[in-house]
């Protein structure tokens, strides 16, 4: 299972990222991994979100932060010199046992698709 952490639905680089794991779908599906997304975002804007991009991939929605806590992804981040709690891009891999495989944690989008898919590869031919 692949749970990536993103900011906000319908932004540039978590809609870039989404859709790099809708692209990969197949190739994913074949190492037998589901993908989840996850942010704070409420379920009426992932559904639009998903709809729009066409996720074949369900996106959760944490508004009490309870599974950003789980993970530890929020953080304190500035953006045009302000300081706010927010979420940092990372990613997830866990294995059929529910054991942490690999993490990605500051997550660059470009590329980083790519390298979870290898991992998921790996992992299944284990």
């Amino acid at each position: 299972m692949v749970i990536y952490f993103y900011p906000r639905d319908s932004t540039p680089g978590c809609t870039t990222q989404g859709q790099d794991f809708r692209d990969n779908m197949a190739a994913f599906s074949a190492a037998n991994t589901v993908v989840f997304g996850v942010s704070r975002d409420s379920m009426k804007s992932h559904e639009r979100f998903k709809a729009k991009q066409e996720f074949p991939f369900e996106l959760i929605s944490d508004p009490d932060e309870s599974l950003c806590k789980l993970f530890d992804v929020i953080k304190l981040k500035k953006l045009y010199g302000k300081e706010h709690l927010g979420i940092v891009r990372s990613t997830y891999l866990i294995d059929k046992q529910g054991v942490l495989h690999k993490e990605w944690l500051k997550v660059r989008v470009k590329g980083h698709v790519g390298q979870v898919l290898e991992a998921a590869q790996q992992l299944h031919s284990l």
